[in-house]
């Protein structure tokens, strides 16, 4: 970014606020724009106003005039009419992961696909805390990657969540290992395309040469031929099929084949998380922890000790010999097909519903239907999703206007052998700030049910 004085940062959210911050930092001049009026933390307006930039909402054309570069937030698309119309008059135009990695000496292992990626980089994140340098987390897990990578060396490591709207915005990023774990229909309201969304997804290792990794699920149809746009050595893995050289699982256990070298790692039956899903994700991560350098043993250590994320799959209590899961991050179908899979028994009262992200709905519909006892419907989805269901069969069906009517309706069904299941399938920006807001409150609410029949 030399020669760059003057920024503007697109949105004021964690990343936006992180990037502007970072920014000051370096004795930029920042404008932070967002199209609604937002209150910013004391440090952050002070650190903008002392070279003359700060807080802008409203009249962005104004901003354009003064800036050579813009910062999109993630939530912010690329394809927006002022950003081109900035693009044309030569103002650089970035995503927040680009200025961070820009700003950034070390290695990074970045982590991609429509699920799975916070359980994999939280868990790649542990295995780096294993090596003799300074780690960090960060991206699209929550935490701004300007910010995570600030004070780094060149000898650090960093595991970084990116998702497609960040990946839209990228020149030059270009991580150490980049991995990519499914694809699947998602953001349709924001990419339109199939098409689109992949080719987002791939920018992940657009940039990458032969000293760089691309790690790909050899199981997913799509992805496993992405091998080749990539210039990066390529690694696979597999849950389904023994690999002559990858990561790979063989009755039950994780092998890295990698150079004629074998480690098996462990046994499926010795981690605190389940599910097909997670198994995909220990795959993954085991390849990102190998090309950063973590050794088996630590490898083993750490995944014997990982009790998963918190809202994916999550464990809350159980009442009355029921036990009550938090699956708020389940944002799309795929991730709630998987989670209806973890449990192999069926028997499941699922909540779903939201903000409806417009995604084909018939194959999960059809897993519901052989999976569930109940469906509770609720949100702006649930009248769409009532009548997939019906087209699909499902014979119970309830619809509630209020959240808290889904997890009363729930606790009032459920009985042994069941469980109850917080599994969206969308995302929660039609009652609650974001799905962790939307997590915690279904947790509020069983924990005290759970009280109340004690």
């Amino acid at each position: 970014m030399s020669g760059i004085e003057k920024v503007m940062v697109f949105g004021a959210g964690i990343s936006g606020k992180g990037a502007a911050m970072e920014l000051a930092d370096q004795g930029k001049t920042v404008f932070l724009y967002d199209d609604m009026p937002k209150d910013l933390e004391p440090e952050l307006t002070e650190m903008l106003a002392r070279k003359g930039g700060g807080f802008v909402s409203g009249n962005i054309e104004e901003i354009l005039q003064q800036v050579q570069q813009i910062i999109l937030s993630p939530a912010v698309p690329y394809n927006l009419s002022v950003l081109q119309k900035a693009r044309e008059n030569g103002i650089e135009v970035i995503a927040e992961i680009e200025s961070a990695w820009r700003n950034y000496t070390g290695h990074m292992v970045a982590i991609t696909g429509t699920n799975g990626k916070t359980t994999t980089t939280t868990l790649v994140g542990e295995m780096l805390k294993t090596l003799p340098v300074k780690t960090a987390v960060g991206g699209n897990i929550g935490l701004a990657l300007s910010r995570e990578v600030k004070g780094l060396d060149e000898n650090s490591w960093v595991a970084a969540e990116v998702s497609s709207y960040q990946l839209e915005g990228i020149k030059d990023f270009r991580p150490d290992v980049a991995a990519i774990l499914n694809l699947t229909p998602d953001h349709m309201e924001r990419h339109k395309t199939m098409e689109e969304y992949a080719r987002c997804k791939r920018n992940i290792f657009a940039n990458q040469t032969a000293k760089q990794i691309t790690i790909l699920n050899y199981d997913d149809p799509e992805v496993r031929t992405w091998g080749k746009y990539s210039k990066g050595t390529l690694c696979y893995f597999s849950r389904k099929a023994v690999l002559p050289e990858g990561v790979y699982m063989k009755d039950g256990s994780f092998f890295i084949n990698w150079k004629n070298a074998v480690k098996e790692i462990c046994h499926k039956d010795e981690l605190r998380i389940f599910g097909a899903h997670n198994e995909e994700n220990v795959l993954a991560a085991i390849a990102c922890g190998f090309f950063a350098g973590v050794t088996p043993e630590k490898m083993r250590e750490t995944l014997l000790g990982f009790k998963g994320v918190e809202h994916r799959i999550e464990y809350v209590t159980t009442i009355h010999g029921v036990p009550y899961y938090n699956d708020s991050k389940a944002t799309n179908t795929d991730s709630v097909i998987k989670a209806l899979e973890a449990f192999p028994s069926g028997h499941i009262i699922l909540l779903a519903g939201g903000h409806d992200k417009m995604t084909p709905l018939g194959p999960m519909m059809y897993l519901i239907r052989e999976k569930t006892d109940l469906l509770i419907l609720l949100g702006e989805a649930k009248e769409r999703f009532y009548q997939a269901a019906m087209a699909a069969g499902v014979e119970n069906i309830m619809v509630v206007d209020t959240f808290k009517d889904a997890v009363d309706a729930a606790y009032a069904h459920a009985k042994t052998p069941q469980v109850v299941l917080l599994s969206p399938a969308c995302s929660s920006f039609d009652m609650f700030h974001d799905m962790g807001e939307r997590g915690r409150y279904f947790k509020k609410l069983v924990t005290d049910l759970k009280k109340s029949a004690d």
